[in-house]
Formats: C-alpha cells, structure tokens, sequence
C-alpha cells in the first residue's frame, strides 16, 4: 500500500496516535488562559472521548462520532476567532510535540478549519472571554 492510499488515520499512527494528539491538544488548551475559560464546566472525559472519535474519524479511522454536531455544542458559548486560533495553534503545538510530519499536520488542519463556522460565534481577536452563565455543558458520559 502506497502512502497516497494509505488513510490519514493510518499515516498519523491510528488509534494510539489519535489518543496522544488528543491527551496533548487537550492538555494545551487547559493549561492555556486565552481559552480554558470556555471549558469551565466542561465533562473533561467525555471531551477526550468525543475529541478522539471525531479526529478517527474525520482521518478516516473506525471510529464513528456519536457527539453533538459542532454547531450545537458551541451554540451560546460565544466563542471568539481568537480563541479558535489559540485552539489551533495548540492542536499544531501537541503534532509538533510527536514529530507529526507536515504533511500530515497540514491535512489534518485542513479537515478541522472548516468547522470554524459552526464553532465561531464572535468575530473578534479576543481570547480569555468567560463561557456564559447560560451555556448548556453536555452531560458527562454514563
């Protein structure tokens, strides 16, 4: 099998890879002002959990995503361009942290980017915004 043919999932590592870029990319964002306010009173578990699943399987993996579309888990979070940046660039950070080929890093950025429009609600710079008092965290998973 040619790298051409070869599925994303496969060339990242598959599902040991995809959990390592999840932990890392999850860790980065906690540790980070600029954007952990948003996941105040976020079921951190269940975060990795739906993380792992949608990156398996938009990288062509086994995996099948059961979480709420992007558009819906972020509504009333007023997240800002800036924090998705922050977002982003810990994502790039964490496949930097395991030698993650360019190429690979490139694709799979290419994928996520574009659900910035249904996570984006405010289109500022700004980052360290606080999450609304009014925003529905998803239940933690039984």
């Amino acid at each position: 099998m040619t790298t051409q043919t070869k599925s994303l999932y496969d060339r990242l590592g598959s599902g040991d890879a995809i959990n390592a870029i999840t932990e890392s990319w999850v860790a980065r964002v906690g540790g980070d002002d600029r954007a952990n306010g948003k996941f105040a009173r976020t079921d951190i578990g269940r975060l990795k959990k739906e993380v792992a699943d949608q990156l398996c399987e938009v990288t062509g993996g086994p995996c099948t995503y059961t979480g709420r579309s992007m558009r819906t888990t972020h509504d009333g979070m007023e997240v800002t361009a800036g924090e998705f940046e922050v977002v982003m660039q810990h994502l790039e950070a964490a496949l930097d942290e395991l030698n993650v080929p360019k190429t690979e890093q490139d694709e799979l950025t290419g994928l996520l980017r574009p659900m910035r429009d249904d996570i984006v609600e405010v289109q500022s710079p700004q980052t360290g915004t606080p999450l609304p008092d009014s925003y529905q965290a998803a239940p933690p998973l039984s």
